[in-house]
This record gives structure tokens, sequence and C-alpha cells, in this order.
């Protein structure tokens, strides 16, 4: 049986690189994005261009969602009126998502929502998952050998994610229960600009490893109080992804640390960085809600509270020196 036809929208260098891996597998693939049109160059080999939004939800059953988590709400409400209960819909997007208030907007300590809860709450699609893991979108756009994630409660979800991205080039995603990939890799990566900033101010390796250990053990206590699975945090979705981002010194995140260890405030680390940061407003968002639900993770709060406002690096690295052990219980 030939694999469901795959649609992905957005156009950015993660859309295209999983519309690429899609199209290796032999099956037709569509990508919809505003940015891109048909004829255009950059496109991989065996992607065609869908015509629109309703074009590409009338042509693929399996639809993966691939826009910054911050419009995640807004092209799952404008998909949700051609959507129906046959589709698949899968994130393959980082991010945690505010959940509105009553006069529709979002609140610092609001509950924070998974893209699948967005498309749950805007859709009538119910069998959703989640797809990434320590894939990168340049080893995925050059065909080079990577291993992903994916997630559903919905073994035909899961099947249909096999069958879409497994090549010679791809490890077939691995699947697991509850659907928490996604809010694992986000919470991961949190650490990521710290990694920067502690390069920044020189810190060694061995005082780095034991701050990013101990923040993945602060993003594990938050994804189980927020309904995730902490061991999601320990397998690819959480170190695997965090040590594949870490490893790219050119990554936004990193850059942005870099930059607030030399001095420049973050609109200006922001600036140089070139690219929307979405750990930057994540951060602020999950210290609040952490502090709301009385989960104890102290060096994130080091990184909302310090690194982010611009305190001084001695004062913050004793600080983190000075958080409490990793055994410790929130």
């Amino acid at each position: 049986m030939s694999r469901p036809v795959v649609g992905v929208i957005g156009g950015g260098a993660w859309g295209v690189a999983l519309a690429a891996a899609a199209a290796r597998t032999g099956g037709l693939t569509l990508l919809f994005s505003r940015r891109i049109r048909s004829g255009n160059g950059l496109l991989p080999v065996g992607v065609e261009v869908a015509a629109s939004d309703s074009d590409i939800v009338d042509r693929a059953r399996l639809l993966v969602l691939a826009v910054p988590s911050a419009v995640a709400r807004d092209v799952a409400r404008s998909l949700g009126s051609y959507l129906d209960g046959r589709h698949f819909v899968v994130h393959g997007v980082r991010g945690l998502v505010p959940r509105p208030d009553e006069d529709g907007r979002a609140d610092r300590v609001a509950e924070l929502e998974t893209v699948c809860d967005v498309v749950r709450d805007e859709t009538p699609v119910r069998r959703v998952g989640a797809l990434g893991g320590p894939a990168l979108a340049s080893d995925l756009l050059a065909g080079r050998p990577s291993v992903m994630v994916c997630g559903s409660r919905y073994p035909e979800v899961n099947r249909a994610l096999r069958d879409a991205f497994s090549s010679p080039d791809a490890t077939p995603p691995h699947h697991r229960r509850p659907a928490r990939p996604r809010m694992g890799e986000r919470l991961g990566r949190l650490p990521g600009d710290r990694r920067g900033y502690a390069r920044g101010v020189g810190l060694g390796p061995g005082l780095l490893a034991a701050v990013i250990t101990r923040a993945v053990e602060e993003a594990a206590r938050l994804a189980a109080a927020a309904g995730g699975n902490e061991r999601t945090l320990l397998g690819l979705a959480g170190y695997g992804d965090l040590l594949a981002s870490i490893e790219q010194s050119d990554r936004p995140e990193v850059l942005v640390g870099e930059a607030l260890a030399k001095g420049k405030t973050l609109k200006e680390a922001l600036a140089d960085a070139r690219q929307r940061v979405e750990a930057v407003e994540l951060t602020e968002r999950v210290v609040a809600w952490a502090e709301v639900h009385g989960v104890r993770a102290p060096i994130l709060g080091a990184l909302a509270h310090g690194v982010l406002a611009g305190r001084a690096s001695d004062e913050l690295v004793h600080e983190l020196m000075m958080t409490g052990p990793m055994s410790e219980q929130p």
C-alpha cells in the first residue's frame, strides 16, 4: 500500500526540510507557504507547491504543521473550516502556546498548551501527533542519516508517519505515549542559550555540564507537572535534541547567549541573531507557570530573571553554583 499524501504547512527551513524528507519516500508531497510559489528553484526534488491552504487540505490526509508556535493557533484556525475527521494533523514545531483568556488575550501566567492541544481547540481533527527529535534541517535537506521521534495516541497516525518519513536515510520515527515529544523538545531546548552564555563568560566544560544537567532535570519536573512524561526529557526528544542543538554554534539560542555574555542588551542580542528566538519568549512564560504551580526551577529562573535581564555575569555564575543538588525534589 502506498503511503498517504503528505502536506507540509510552513515554508521555513524546517518545513522545507520535512517536505524533502517525505519526498524521498516516493509518494506525493505537497508544501504550502505564503512565501513560496510554484517555480521556486529552491524547492527540494519531488515537492509540489500547493495552491492554497484549502488545496493542501483537500489533497493531503496527513498534514504536518511547521510554522512558528506563535502563529500556530492562527494557522490552525484558518485550516479549521477545511479539515474533518479523516485528517491526521501532526505538528513539527517546538513550542508551548499560552491558552487565551476569555477576551482572547494570552496571559503571561496562562496555562500552556502544546500545538496538539491547539489543533484540537481550533479544528475538528482529533487524531493528532507530534514529530521531532534530534534531526537537523540541514541533514534532512542533504539526505544525511537522521533520526526522528513521533508521538501519537493513535496507532494509525504513527503508521502514517513511519510510512511518510521512513527512507534509507531516515530511521523510522519512534513513538511513545502520551504524545508529548515536542513538550520535551521545547523544555529541553531552554538551556540552549545558557550554553552560549556559559561559553561567552568562559565557563569550563565541567560547570557547563552541571548547569545543563540540572536544567534538564528541572524541565523534566515541569513536563511531569504539566501532564507529560518526565522520561521524555531523558530520551531523543529531550537530551538528544538538546545535544544536537548545542553542537551548532550558529543556533540562534547560542548566539543570543553569547551576545548577552558580552554585555549586550537582550534587544541587541536578538537583533544580532536575525531570527526569531522562541526560547526567549517561552522561558519567561515557563518560569511564571512554574511559580504559580509550585514547581521549583532555580536554573530556569536564573535564565529568565538573570541572563535575559542582563545581570552581571559573575553574580549569575555564583548563583548557578549555589543551586541545590540534582537529586533535590521540588
